[in-house]
């Protein structure tokens, strides 16, 4: 055999045994991510609270408790996450929001929240009515070529 026939069967010896590997670890992944979902499922709670504020920070600079930091891998304490300050009762907390309702979370509005732990996983309005997410304001160069496309009767780009 060439030696360009042997590199090419090493390569993708190599390449099976990698995605053989990335196989088994997804499958370890996505059991340790079922276990905790049930574990959210089994300790949430619906909770009414005063949103303060919602911002992308850093686990290390959003203020929560000494416990779950030291509890997080040290990498992801690098890393944004979304982060509601809210008035729970009386007191005012820092959670941790699911990243696919950070959006919809209302700020300054009372809503009810389905809590777990330090971590928020469902909102909905004050009476039972589920939040919809504002509308981003279009720039002044979208609504400007909008209106050009209006006026020569061309579909308008979204």
């Amino acid at each position: 055999m060439s030696k360009v026939a042997i590199v090419l069967l090493v390569i993708l010896a190599i390449l099976i045994v990698a995605l053989v590997v990335l196989y088994f670890l997804g499958r370890k992944a996505q059991k340790r991510q079922e276990e905790q979902q049930a574990q959210i499922d089994a300790m949430k709670q619906t909770v009414s609270m005063l949103i303060i504020d919602k911002k992308r920070m850093k686990l290390k600079d959003a203020g929560l408790p000494q416990a779950v930091l030291a509890q997080t891998p040290k990498l992801l304490r690098g890393s944004k996450l979304p982060i509601v300050k809210a008035k729970v009762g009386p007191q005012i907390m820092s959670l941790v929001c699911e990243e696919k309702i950070f959006d919809s979370v209302p700020v300054k509005k009372e809503v009810k929240a389905v809590v777990s732990g330090i971590y928020i996983t469902d909102v909905k309005g004050l009476h039972g009515k589920p939040v919809v997410a504002p509308q981003k304001k279009k720039g002044f160069f979208k609504r400007a070529l909008e209106k050009a496309q209006e006026k020569a009767g061309a579909k308008p780009i979204k």
